[in-house]
């Protein structure tokens, strides 16, 4: 199959990738974050979640930061909500785009979110259904698509039943997770294509860490099955929780550098990127996880 001509993508480093960080992020960096991203020409720019401040502190203070975001027309800032209570905050942000967490595997579910597979996904209906009721777009994730810190390998008919009751329920996208980052390509092609086979390519999106050195190559491989949105993260922002000093998210910078040799349109000033990923590490106090960040700053110190 030809190369998609243009990629979508999500960046998640504003919460997917700070959640895990120890030391709190103020606010005021976190929207100079986000403005940064927006633009740099990023379309869609995870912002925060709306869940206990008991779970993940780092977010508490979404609703500060979507109130003093400079919105951009045409770019979209989601949100992660997990329950009604979540969604009820969301809704008096005024957000435009939600997203849903599930997982493919039974023992993470049960640790990360402290239910079944089958109890997440009806927890997640009323959540997705008031959510359309109110002109809500919803984004469905699902963790641990090849592989578990717990279970190891994840078959991929038990990711394609999680795909699919997302989906049915109103997902109108619906990410597929590596989040211990042990997948390869040959196994990330043929989990696309069995979850492909229920729900268009042009529906799936994939979310690559980089745990083992293998996310641009799996990103490589789903493009290949027809993807075209791709999860990624500023500087390589998150870390890998099951994997101690392990990289986490796949870096956005990393991504586009990839594409544009690919000749794939992302709409993404490199340059930008590059600079924003300088920005928030120099908040955080260490250098971008990016290769691509490192190697234009020597470039141009040289």
């Amino acid at each position: 199959m030809a190369l998609p001509s243009r990629v979508k993508i999500v960046e998640v480093g504003p919460r997917d990738g700070l959640q895990n960080e120890a030391q709190i992020i103020p606010a005021a960096v976190k929207i100079a974050l986000i403005d940064r991203l927006s633009a740099a020409g990023l379309k869609v720019v995870e912002s925060g979640s709306f869940v206990s401040p008991k779970w993940v502190m780092q977010m508490a203070d979404t609703a500060e930061v979507l109130a003093g975001i400079s919105k951009k027309p045409g770019t979209v800032y989601p949100v992660l909500v997990p329950n009604l209570k979540g969604l009820e905050g969301a809704l008096a942000a005024g957000v435009m785009e939600i997203a849903v967490f599930g997982a493919a595997s039974e023992s993470f579910s049960q640790r990360n979110i402290n239910c079944s597979i089958a109890e997440s996904l009806e927890r997640f209906r009323p959540v997705v259904e008031t959510a359309l009721q109110n002109d809500i777009r919803v984004r469905g994730y699902i963790s641990c698509v090849l592989g578990c810190p717990y279970e190891g390998e994840i078959a991929p008919e038990a990711v394609a039943s999680v795909a699919r009751s997302l989906f049915a329920m109103g997902c109108y996208e619906v990410s597929l997770g590596d989040t211990i980052g042990t997948g390869t390509p040959g196994k990330a092609g043929a989990m696309l294509r069995i979850v492909a086979s229920d729900i268009p390519m042009d529906k799936l999106a994939v979310h690559f860490h980089d745990t083992y050195g293998q996310a641009l190559a799996n990103i490589y491989a789903a493009l290949e099955e027809g993807v075209s949105v791709i999860d990624s993260s500023v500087a390589g922002l998150g870390g890998c929780p099951y994997a101690k000093g392990a990289s986490g998210n796949v870096a956005t910078e990393d991504v586009v550098y990839m594409l544009n040799g690919l000749g794939i349109d992302t709409g993404i000033d490199l340059d930008a990127l590059v600079e924003t990923a300088f920005f928030i590490s120099d908040a955080l106090g260490r250098p971008p996880a990016s290769k691509v960040a490192k190697a234009i700053a020597a470039k141009k110190a040289s």
